[in-house]
């Protein structure tokens, strides 16, 4: 590299070593299904198996290592409503360094709960991840503690770039790396430890839609440090939710990366589906993000071998079974529709056992007879249905016509 930036290919190297034996060695494998699915050559860096379930855990561990003695004893303070935070938590407890996590007031208990668990004595203020940075830096001011930023730190950059070092050793003739980007850290660090490596693979970050701030600063340098006015949006991809990136690693990327790009939540939540399904693994929003940048423009990307950053795999339960849901809907794989019959004894048995007949499986399944919109004697039943596909949707909506039931078909 003949740029002289924050980060070097020195500080990474370092930041392997310190970390060797303390992180999961997260593998980095080929991916028959979503090949065949996408049209690329694809492969997997399994980041959600780390030990508190992202990447963040490298850049955490890497700068608390740096913690002198008197710092050490202070402790350190973070903020974040999720990855950063519990990684600060897990390698605090296990270095014997008292940390605080400042979380926004609407963070999930379950968040709450599990950075409790890992060691970390945990605030709450603030309506936003930004509000509660400001509380958590003046926090780390009035104690002498150390504010552990989760991007703007060059040795968080570094430790999260062994992930580049461990991608280059693994899949040494990848075409095209795509890594999540939110505040930039990843992919800076990744872009450092790719070109020091002098790997040729052309580097890509992708962005929530919504979230857009270091596609733009990419594209067009005068938007760098600048946030967009208005409301402030919701994403599936709530890991990379960060509407301004630091001026450090915004330089990197700049300097070493490829390309930054968006994805639509839609195709977020898709990818989820695609990963869990096809590669039997769960991915935040944010993990999956760089596979639903593949599936948004497969031309691009097709016949190539790509590597693919799954940053982490923290998506609450609730979140998931809905995602799930919304996705077979998507694909054709989950039909609603209403059947208004007579209110006779078996009525129900003969629709059920035309759903049966076609293969098709009864999800949910509502009986009602008592709203004023429904004629005396008469009950609406609505089914939620899983089939083959949209093709065989189409069958079971035909056998019950034919049998003589009058469905109205309902979106999810």
């Amino acid at each position: 590299m003949d740029v002289e930036l924050a980060v070097t290919a020195a500080m990474v190297r370092d930041a392997a070593a310190s970390l060797r034996g303390h992180l999961v060695d997260t593998p980095c494998t080929a991916s028959p299904a979503l090949s065949e699915l996408s049209g690329a050559d694809v492969w997997v860096k399994l980041e959600n198996l780390q030990r508190t379930g992202s990447f963040k855990d490298r850049g955490a561990r890497n700068r608390l290592l740096a913690l002198n003695e008197a710092e050490r004893a202070r402790g350190v303070v973070a903020a974040s409503a999720g990855n950063h935070g519990q990684g600060v938590a897990y390698h605090a407890r296990s270095l014997g360094v008292p940390a605080t996590i400042v979380v926004p007031e609407r963070t999930p208990f379950t968040k709450i709960a599990r950075t409790q668990q890992l060691g970390a004595r945990v605030e709450v203020h603030g309506d936003d991840v930004d509000a509660s940075t400001a509380f958590a830096r003046d926090l780390a001011a009035r104690d002498g503690k150390v504010f552990v930023h989760p991007y703007d730190d060059p040795l968080v950059i570094a430790g999260q770039g062994t992930v580049g070092l461990e991608i280059v050793e693994a899949v040494p003739d990848a075409e095209v790396v795509v890594v999540p980007v939110g505040g930039g850290g990843l992919l800076a660090g990744v872009a450092v430890a790719m070109r020091s490596a002098e790997s040729a693979a052309e580097l890509i970050g992708v962005q929530a839609e919504s979230f857009a701030g270091m596609a733009r600063a990419f594209h067009d340098e005068a938007a760098a440090g600048r946030d967009e006015p208005g409301a402030r949006p919701v994403t599936i991809a709530d890991g990379i939710a960060v509407r301004v990136p630091s001026v450090r690693t915004v330089e990197i990327v700049r300097a070493l990366a490829d390309d930054v790009v968006t994805a639509r939540d839609a195709s977020i939540e898709e990818a989820i589906t695609y990963l869990l399904e096809l590669e039997k693994t769960v991915a935040e929003g944010a993990g999956a993000a760089p596979l639903a940048a593949l599936l948004e423009d497969p031309a691009r990307f097709a016949g190539r071998r790509v590597v693919l950053v799954v940053s982490g795999g923290n998506l609450e339960p609730r979140v998931l079974a809905s995602v799930i849901l919304r996705g077979l809907g998507r694909q054709g794989r989950l039909v609603r529709f209403l059947v208004e019959v007579d209110d006779a004894p078996g009525r129900l048995a003969e629709l059920t056992a035309v759903i049966a007949y076609v293969g098709a499986n009864v999800v949910e399944v509502e009986h009602g007879r008592l709203t004023s919109d429904i004629a005396l004697q008469r009950a609406r039943v609505s089914f939620v249905v899983e089939v083959v596909d949209a093709a065989h949707s189409r069958v079971v909506l035909d056998a019950l016509r034919d049998a003589g039931f009058a469905v109205v078909p309902r979106d999810l």
